[in-house]
């Protein structure tokens, strides 16, 4: 996902396999006694993002009742372990002298720098190439995707990340203390998207981060709320996911975009998990 052309790897594996492997590896994770990074638990959550990155024809919304709860749990359950492992790095990181030289040290860390660099390519493809204010909602305890940005492509832009959990902030803000010149550009807001109204009309580019909304009505109502106070002609970019990869995110359906101008969507078929749709608010 370095570039725009899609890698593809392959796949034999049946629907049926696949979700006798998933629902396999559910049951074990629901065992766990605990999320916290461990062997165990790495184990299991690796070999189930290996089971689903490979491209699949499986309809999501065909699965039956019983398949759907356990998707949603694993949803929930790898956005705990996943908010977990980032703050044990993001405390670790903080505790060296120079945190922000250190972020490769994250086991994800490529991946990162990759969706980075395909969403700022997107980006710049519509017309986007050095906004001034840009929202991040849904940054947590490692805000790489920010941190990215903001020292990559995007270095003159100021950044709001907006987390509803005080503690992932907090762990945030010690990271970008350690250097001045980003302190001043990247703050960090404890605060549920649905309460920020007349603020998001400040903001010419927002992100929404994957776990925000963790179904498909919440995604609805979040998406409806942001492009009611969103100002026009600002872009909104949204990540997903298609295939076997909705067992890992959310997936945002077209119909949760109604009012939205879609300008792009894409799907990586490699090994970095979220698809990126670009949508533009309309100038009436």
């Amino acid at each position: 996902m370095a570039s725009l052309q899609q890698s593809t790897l392959k796949t034999d594996v049946s629907t049926e396999l696949l979700i006798a492997h998933i629902v396999q590896i559910h049951a074990s994770v629901c065992k766990l006694e605990s999320l916290t990074p461990s062997k165990q638990v790495n184990t299991l959550l690796t070999h189930l993002v290996k089971l689903c990155i490979p491209p699949s024809s499986i309809d999501i919304t065909a699965l039956p009742e019983e398949t759907q709860l356990i998707r949603q749990s694993l949803i929930t359950l790898c956005g705990k372990a996943e908010g977990l492992l980032e703050l044990e790095f993001s405390t670790f990181l903080s505790k060296l002298p120079q945190p922000l030289h250190n972020l490769n040290l994250f086991p994800y860390y490529g991946n990162y720098m990759k969706l980075a660099n395909l969403e700022y390519r997107i980006l710049s493809d519509n017309g986007v190439v050095q906004p001034k204010k840009v929202a991040f909602i849904g940054s947590g305890p490692l805000p790489l995707s920010t941190l990215i940005l903001a020292t990559h492509y995007m270095k003159s832009t100021c950044f709001d990340n907006f987390d509803i959990d005080e503690a992932a902030n907090a762990a945030a803000r010690q990271l970008v203390a350690s250097d001045n010149e980003l302190q001043r550009r990247v703050k960090f807001h404890t605060q549920d998207v649905m309460e920020v109204r007349d603020k998001l009309g400040e903001y010419d580019c927002i992100f929404l981060a994957a776990l925000v909304g963790m179904n498909k009505e919440e995604k609805v109502e979040i998406l409806g709320h942001v492009r009611k106070y969103m100002k026009e002609g600002g872009n909104l970019l949204v990540r997903s996911v298609k295939g076997a990869r909705a067992f890992l995110y959310p997936v945002v359906e077209e119909e949760a975009l109604l009012g939205f101008e879609v300008l792009t969507t894409f799907h990586p078929t490699n090994e970095v998990i979220n698809s990126i749709i670009l949508a533009r608010k309309p100038v009436v």
